[in-house]
């Protein structure tokens, strides 16, 4: 008689392939089935056992019943994978549930719930901006009394800068305690929550305003050190995305800073973690030294998981795929002086999504340096998905000799992309 497959269940949401699950797991000697969104059909592979679609993958409450149906169509599952760093908590608690090996609840928590894990870098020593958790208005006053504005407002476990807002001064503030009011840029935002949610929706986090060029850093941390790794400098930031300018990152060439910076991520993941991680980390790089910002334990976003299978022949999501089935990512290696430099830019959508694309200039082929992207054809739609710096205006990747090279080509492309369009609602009234 022969043994039953083992099961294993893979929460999904991207359109685009971020993640080669048929090259991660044999789908032949594993029954692997998918809890996907609508937006990330496409993209499973058709060897899978099952396919269940959800409204989204971070719905505990829904994923749980899904799964729950799975297990009794396929067995209990063996492994339960997420590699997107929104639907990681979910995945945690439902390993916890079926007893499965990989990152626990507690252990994803330090890297989801961005007051604990200041808390715990700072205890090491670690430069990190002065911080405190937010229940009421009362608190970001007092915190802007202690330490000047302006001040960064920020829920504890977001992603992709969601929900963060630099209060300037006291007539930014919202209006009410946690009434999700405006403040001084229109975002809306409420301060709500309590200290000891693990990171739970409503909770906030405020922070002193910090000064300096935003680096990442990409990589393998095997419990100990890290095995394979890439500095990167941001070409504007994150937030300024949130408002409509472009985002760019060119990787860094300069040997010793890339060195002192590996150091400077390996004393934050020895403080968070001994087990193997794949992680994305982010600090401020001033003229005094390096200063943490915030870190996940998850392959980076945008387009990074692409820039390393092409450059670098590493495969970051094949790495926190294992991770999250309890084995050991496959060994990396550390930068070779003198290797190829890859860099990135993404381009806002045109209006709100959902949104209906007009027009868009191809730029491959038109630039030195750039090889690859994805813009959209007239008439396509780009939707309102989770997956937020996937569905955007335009995506390109960038590859060359040195930073300054790949630098200048991202620029260009920023500077002579051009998009248009309108949300679904102006279209159809139009």
């Amino acid at each position: 008689m022969s043994r039953p497959r083992p099961h294993v269940v893979v929460l999904h949401r991207w359109r685009d392939r971020y993640a080669e699950y048929a090259r991660y797991i044999d789908h032949d000697r594993h029954v692997v089935t998918y809890v996907t969104t609508e937006v990330g059909l496409d993209a499973v592979p058709s060897t899978a056992g099952e396919v269940v679609v959800v409204p989204a993958t971070d719905d505990l409450p829904a994923v749980r019943g899904e799964v729950r149906g799975l297990a009794e169509r396929h067995g209990a599952p063996a492994g339960v994978v997420a590699l997107k760093e929104d639907d990681l908590l979910v995945a945690a608690h439902l390993r916890a549930e079926w007893g499965c090996p990989g990152p626990t609840p507690e252990e994803v928590v330090l890297f989801r719930d961005k007051l604990t894990m200041s808390r715990v870098v700072a205890a090491v020593g670690v430069d990190v901006p002065a911080f405190a958790a937010v229940t009421g208005i009362d608190d970001i006053r007092d915190f802007a009394a202690a330490h000047g504005w302006p001040v960064v407002l920020k829920p504890r476990s977001s992603s992709a800068s969601e929900g963060v807002v630099v209060l300037h001064g006291p007539w930014d503030l919202p209006d009410g305690d946690g009434d999700g009011t405006n403040v001084g840029d229109g975002t809306n935002v409420g301060v709500g929550g309590t200290e000891g949610t693990g990171g739970a929706a409503g909770a906030m986090l405020v922070q002193a305003f910090s000064q300096g060029d935003v680096h990442h850093v990409d990589g393998v941390f095997d419990g100990r050190r890290i095995t394979t790794w890439r500095v990167s400098r941001y070409l504007r930031t994150c937030l300024e995305f949130r408002t409509g300018t472009p985002l760019g990152s060119v990787e860094v060439d300069d040997d010793r800073e890339r060195s002192r910076i590996g150091e400077f991520a390996a004393r934050v993941m020895r403080a968070l973690t001994t087990k193997p991680t794949v992680f994305h980390l982010e600090l401020f790089v001033t003229e005094e030294g390096f200063r943490f910002l915030e870190v996940g334990a998850r392959a980076g976003g945008a387009e990074i998981p692409f820039l390393w299978r092409e450059l670098h022949g590493y495969d970051l999501n094949d790495a926190a795929f294992r991770v999250a089935l309890g084995d050991l990512p496959a060994p990396g290696r550390p930068p070779a002086p003198g290797a190829e430099i890859g860099g990135w830019l993404i381009v806002p959508a045109p209006a709100q999504r959902p949104c209906r694309v007009h027009g868009a200039t191809p730029m491959l082929d038109a630039v030195p340096g750039l090889y690859a992207e994805v813009v959209l054809r007239e008439g396509e739609v780009l939707p309102a998905a989770d997956a937020y710096y996937e569905h955007v205006g335009g995506r390109f990747r960038f590859r060359g000799g040195s930073s300054d090279e790949v630098s200048q080509a991202i620029t260009t492309v920023a500077r002579e992309f051009r998009i248009s369009g309108a949300s679904l609602a102006e279209d159809l009234a139009s």
